[in-house]
């Protein structure tokens, strides 16, 4: 048996899954926990990765590495971080982004240049934030790397240089995806002096090899992982409701949105994965739990005790600020709460808020993208919910497929890690999985009470 190792460094932990090449069969599989924040000395990644590969890395023929996008690694001569990672949920940024899509000619100009309007979460509005409030700190940088070319460079043997691949490159703000190509013109632009940029590995290559003599694959970032794990293609429309909410489709044409709310990333195979992203996810429904004293079987079987509108309570919620739209300074917003208001109430407007949040990033991308999906899935911690899986077809409007539970994004990169090894001209095909489909009577008034509240407060492109 050929086995492969894949590995998903996320926000909150690294997972690590053996996977055998032939089929995609999950062989085994640990985790190590990262530290909380949205500034994370890097150094932790690598404790963790090393712990979630213990005895599984040594059975691997090759490995890659999937992870969390966007987040900043800024090293000096040395190799070594000039200070901690900020991470793509930080939005201190957020000024910072706005002065660099000016400089770049506007919105428009600047998705055209690298596929997506710059907002906080991006590499490059990190780094202008550097250069603005941390200049001895920006000084010092002599390359810049993504969360999983950091862990990838660490899994391969001494004397390997940093790598990476187009598709967590296209999450920068300083990589053409429609060239295929880095723009250090623009990565200057942000840090104020030229650094180094790791070199792009092509889909399906072989990057190096690992202090074992395992072949490493390029690795990506987590949602193009995800993509890869679950085969998405043309048609597949996939929400995933994690720390983050994402509606992603794959599409073999790039797209420029000026208006912020697409992102026009390159996905891991050699297409496109345009993509609308919330901050706000599965922590709606965490502080709701906490607000009300229960677990979140608690808070599922409370909303499903209420009826669809929630008795006329409406949140939007924005709790840590909002990228699409891109609002990085709002709060949560609460409206219809009068004395008749029950905690069921409070419990289904937090799930309805959240199915609203990701319907509107659905609309969205079919809206830029022109292709209306054939099927639409749904997957994420937060979709082991009762109330979830009852609420989101009702919601969104549509048929909704709920994959069987697993770990996509360290699945997608062992099936890249499988690819790199076979040395074939794609990704091997794995047999699909099938999946529960979901269905619900429409509820059409939620989604207009939302729509209202959220246009009160401000307009969708801000």
């Amino acid at each position: 048996m050929t086995l492969v190792l894949g590995v998903d460094s996320s926000t909150q932990s690294t997972k690590a899954l053996l996977v055998d090449a032939a089929d995609g069969t999950v062989v085994a599989q640990q985790t190590a926990p990262h530290p909380p924040g949205t500034e994370v000395d890097p150094t932790a990644w690598l404790h963790a990765v090393d712990a979630a590969t213990q005895g599984l890395l040594e059975r691997a023929d090759a490995v890659s590495v999937a992870g969390q996008q966007h987040g900043m690694v800024a090293v000096d001569d040395s190799g070594a971080p000039v200070r901690d990672a900020l991470l793509w949920n930080d939005t201190r940024s957020a000024a910072a982004a706005r002065d660099l899509v000016d400089e770049m000619g506007g919105p428009q100009a600047c998705a055209d240049a690298v596929g997506s309007v710059l907002v906080a979460s991006f590499t490059s509005s990190k780094l202008r934030w550097l250069r603005d409030h941390e200049p001895d700190h920006a000084a010092r940088v002599r390359s810049v790397r993504l969360p999983h070319d950091h862990v990838s460079l660490h899994l391969s043997a001494p004397g390997t240089g940093a790598f990476t691949d187009r598709g967590d490159a296209s999450g920068t703000g300083y990589f053409s995806a429609p060239d295929d190509a880095w723009r250090p013109d623009l990565a200057a632009l942000a840090l104020g002096h030229e650094v180094d940029l790791p070199r792009i590995v092509a889909p399906g290559a072989v990057a190096a090899e690992s202090r074992g003599g395992a072949v490493v694959a390029g690795g990506t970032g987590d949602n193009m992982g995800a993509a890869l794990g679950m085969a998405l293609a043309p048609g597949d429309l996939l929400v995933s409701v994690g720390t983050s909410g994402v509606a992603s489709t794959i599409s073999p044409d790039p797209v420029a949105d000026g208006t912020g709310v697409v992102t026009g990333f390159a996905d891991a195979a050699g297409g496109y994965l345009p993509m609308v992203t919330t901050l706000n996810a599965a922590g709606i429904l965490d502080l709701q739990a906490r607000w009300l004293g229960v677990d979140h079987d608690g808070l599922a079987e409370l909303a499903l005790s209420s009826t669809p509108g929630a008795g006329g309570v409406t949140l939007l919620p924005y709790y840590g600020g909002e990228r699409s739209p891109d609002r990085p300074g709002a709060v949560g917003t609460w409206t219809g709460l009068t004395p008749a208001t029950t905690r069921a109430d409070l419990a289904r407007a937090a799930y309805e808020a959240l199915l609203c949040s990701l319907a509107d990033a659905v609309d969205r991308l079919v809206a830029t993208t022109g292709q209306e999906p054939r099927r639409l899935l749904m997957v994420g911690g937060a979709t082991r919910s009762a109330a979830l899986r009852a609420l989101a077809p009702a919601v969104l409007g549509r048929e909704v497929v709920l994959p069987p539970e697993g770990e996509y994004v360290a699945l997608g990169a062992a099936r890249q890690a499988a690819w790199a090894l076979a040395g074939s001209h794609a990704p091997p095909a794995w047999p699909e999985r099938e999946g529960t489909v979901l269905d619900a009577e429409p509820t059409p008034h939620v989604r207009e009470a939302y729509a209202d509240l959220r246009e009160r407060t401000a307009p969708w492109t801000s």
